[in-house]
C-alpha cells in the first residue's frame, strides 16, 4: 500500500566535499521506500567519481540531488576509515540484484526496467533474471536508441509505470539520463549500474572473490577493459590525495 510519508533519509558523511549516506543496510531503506512509493534516485559513489565530481559542478549536483548515495568503491570506505567513520562498502551490482530479488519473489507482480548497454546484451540480462523469476516482467532495451525509439521507449515507461529501473550507460552519462528522465516514474526506484548487464548476461565475468575480498576490483576490470587505463588514473590521484589530508 502507498503512503503519502517518505522515508526518513539516511545520515551522510563528505569525501572531498562529496556527500554519501550511512547504513548497515541499504538494501532494507530502498525496501521501505518501494513499498512507500518514494521515488529515489541511487548513485553509486566510488574513486572516480569523486575526482569527477570535483571537475564537474554538474556531476557534483546530480549527486547532491540524490536520494541515496551509496559507498561503491573501496577508496571510499577507506577515506571514512580514516575519518573515524566504520562503514562498509556496498557495490551497487549487488544492491540492485537484492532489489531486483525483493521484487521478484514479491507478489505484485510490479514491472521492472533494464535500459542501457550494447544491443542485445540487455535483454540477455533480462532473461537470465526471468529464469529465476519467470513471474517477473522485465521491459529492456539497449543504450543505443534513435531519436524516435527513445520517445518510445519513454512512452513504454510511463505507460508500464515500472518501479525499478536500471540505468546502464557508463558514468556520468546514467546519472544525467536519471535526472532528466525520472519524472516519467516518479515512484520508481532510479539506480546506475554501470556494467551489470554485461555480468547478468554472461558477456563479461564479476571479479573472482578474491579481487572482492582485498578491493582490487578495479584492478581485474582493467584487465578485462584495458582501454579504461586513463580514467583508472583518478584511483592514485585519489588514494594520494587521502593519505596527504591527513
Amino acid at each position: 500500500m502507498v503512503t503519502n510519508f517518505a522515508e526518513p533519509s539516511l545520515p551522510t558523511a563528505s569525501v572531498f566535499g562529496v556527500k554519501v549516506h550511512l547504513s548497515d543496510n541499504y538494501g532494507h531503506w530502498l525496501e521501505n521506500c518501494l513499498q512507500r512509493g518514494q521515488g529515489v534516485h541511487v548513485v553509486t559513489l566510488n574513486s572516480e567519481m569523486v575526482i569527477l565530481a570535483e571537475k564537474e559542478p554538474a556531476v557534483q549536483e546530480v549527486i547532491q540531488g540524490a536520494e541515496l548515495v551509496i559507498p561503491d568503491g573501496a577508496g571510499v570506505t577507506i577515506y571514512l576509515k580514516l575519518e573515524g567513520i566504520e562503514q562498509s562498502r556496498c557495490p551497487g551490482i549487488e544492491l540492485a540484484e537484492a532489489m531486483v530479488r525483493h521484487i521478484g519473489e514479491g507478489k505484485d507482480n510490479q514491472p521492472i526496467a533494464f535500459y542501457g548497454g550494447a544491443p542485445g546484451i540487455t535483454e540477455l540480462a533480462a532473461q537470465r533474471w526471468q529464469r529465476e523469476y519467470p513471474g517477473l516482467k522485465v521491459l529492456a532495451n539497449h543504450g543505443f536508441l534513435t531519436e524516435s525509439e527513445q520517445e518510445a521507449w519513454q512512452q513504454t515507461l510511463v505507460r508500464e509505470r515500472p518501479c525499478l529501473i536500471l540505468v546502464g550507460l557508463g558514468v556520468p552519462r546514467q546519472e544525467y539520463w536519471i535526472r532528466d528522465h525520472r519524472h516519467l516514474c516518479p515512484q520508481g526506484i532510479w539506480i546506475g549500474v554501470g556494467g551489470s548487464f554485461d555480468v547478468w548476461s554472461g558477456t563479461k565475468e564479476r571479479a573472482p572473490e578474491f579481487f572482492c575480498r582485498y578491493n582490487l576490483e578495479w584492478l581485474y576490470r582493467l584487465y578485462q577493459e584495458p582501454w579504461r587505463w586513463r580514467r583508472m588514473l583518478a584511483l592514485p590521484k585519489f588514494f594520494f590525495r587521502t593519505l596527504v589530508s591527513r
